[in-house]
């Protein structure tokens, strides 16, 4: 550092909006934060809503200051990424487990912007889609990389009953409500707390979600936190609660090519999901209420089958979704974490494995990319360059009775984990 930066600056600390003063040491600044200080009460209480001993005892965090940017320790930095239109800033977190393989996420949607992953070379590349810039974000659709709330996937003419209340939500797919309506929290600004754990770099991310929003009741309070594992996953963990009946429904929206970003289609990736059933749709894609059998169908992915084997079929549910766009009720039985779906890149190596605590699965082919989006290095989105497995509960369950319900009640906890673990088949 300069000898002539001042003896004091100011420093964002992480955990509130507020700034504080502390004294340089050399190239570390020291931070002590104490329960006993006046952090963000809205944040304080959505911990303490949830349980979490989060800020109860004396936290000491070391920042290695590198011209705007700053790194916890060598697994979690943290860089700008940019301004809002309003004029607040976003943040970009990297964080690098011990093989070396990163997750780049910024707290503008929650967004994971990159996920670099080993090939069965060891050669590294990004798997992810996405955009170099922030103002990019901002002006894509198609929910690159976010988080999707309240409500992921869709809700019949944008309303829903509730408690003997109608419900009337944001209609932003035709005469439907889609991934949490016009201003969902794929747009939201979440407050950020990176920290180490056992299992290697984590990311919490907070926000807040007041009554009223996208015509949803209560005020939702909600946590979301990426780890970085050192067996090569992403895991997911979201928390919520509410001080009104609701309804929740979070997922991920990352589009992956295991080839790597800008990697051509993704019709030779071989998939598998683990569900005996699936809930066809209609032409606007919303659910008929039917779980059907994917015996005999392009739907039956039980077994490994390329993808672009079956997904150009004339089967009316292929054409409706312009290929795979739809939800399979996974095998499962209970809420513990089990295996979903696997996908492999034959070239590369890679395969991904999704496992989930969810019901469902959606699995969507990138049929509506266009080739009108340029995004990291350049890359050229063209139609079907990438995939989708967004963990769910099942689409409009708030107007389907018979589909394992989304209402959380003050008191109790939304809790739902997604992991995406990275392997290389020989």
């Amino acid at each position: 550092m300069s000898a002539h930066r001042p003896q004091h600056t100011t420093v964002e600390f992480i955990e509130s909006k507020e700034t504080r003063n502390f004294h340089w040491k050399s190239k570390k600044i020291s931070i002590l934060m104490l329960s006993s200080n006046p952090l963000s009460k809205e944040l304080l209480h959505s911990a303490g809503l949830l349980g979490e001993a989060l800020l109860q005892e004396a936290v000491t965090t070391e920042l290695v200051m590198t011209g705007n940017s700053s790194r916890l320790n060598d697994s979690i930095a943290k860089r700008p990424f940019g301004s809002l239109r309003d004029g607040r800033d976003a943040d970009l977190y990297v964080l690098t487990n011990d093989t070396g393989m990163r997750a780049s996420i910024t707290n503008y949607g929650g967004i994971v912007t990159s996920l670099i992953t080993p090939d069965l070379q060891g050669r590294f590349s990004d798997v992810v889609l996405g955009f170099d810039h922030l103002e990019a974000y901002l002006a894509a659709p198609w929910y690159f990389g976010a988080i999707i709330g309240r409500y992921c996937n869709r809700i019949a003419s944008g309303s829903f009953g509730l408690d003997g209340r109608t419900f009337t939500l944001a209609r932003n797919d035709g005469a439907h409500h889609l991934h949490g309506g016009v201003a969902g929290f794929d747009k939201a600004l979440w407050r950020a707390r990176p920290r180490s754990s056992p299992d290697g770099p984590q990311l919490r991310l907070f926000h807040i979600s007041a009554n009223g929003d996208e015509g949803y009741p209560g005020r939702l309070e909600v946590v979301v936190t990426y780890t970085l594992t050192n067996d090569n996953e992403l895991r997911i963990d979201s928390h919520a609660t509410t001080d009104q009946p609701t309804h929740v429904n979070l997922t991920n929206h990352s589009y992956f090519n295991l080839a790597g970003s800008g990697g051509g289609d993704i019709l030779d990736h071989v998939v598998t999901v683990d569900a005996d059933r699936f809930t066809p749709v209609d032409s606007a894609l919303i659910p008929t209420g039917e779980l059907r059998d994917v015996t005999g169908t392009p739907m039956d992915l039980r077994t490994p089958v390329s993808i672009g084997a079956g997904i150009d079929d004339t089967d009316e549910q292929l054409r409706y979704g312009h290929g795979y766009d739809h939800n399979w009720v996974l095998n499962r039985t209970g809420h513990e974490l089990s295996l979903a779906a696997r996908v492999t890149e034959p070239t590369s190596g890679r395969s991904m494995e999704v496992m989930t605590t969810e019901p469902g699965v959606q699995f969507y082919t990138g049929n509506f990319l266009d080739g009108s989006l340029t995004g990291k290095g350049g890359a050229v989105y063209d139609r079907r360059c990438a995939f989708c497995l967004e963990t769910q509960h099942f689409p409009d369950s708030p107007n389907r009775t018979e589909f394992p319900t989304t209402i959380l009640r003050p008191g109790d906890v939304y809790e739902t984990t997604t992991v995406y673990r990275f392997l290389v088949d020989p």
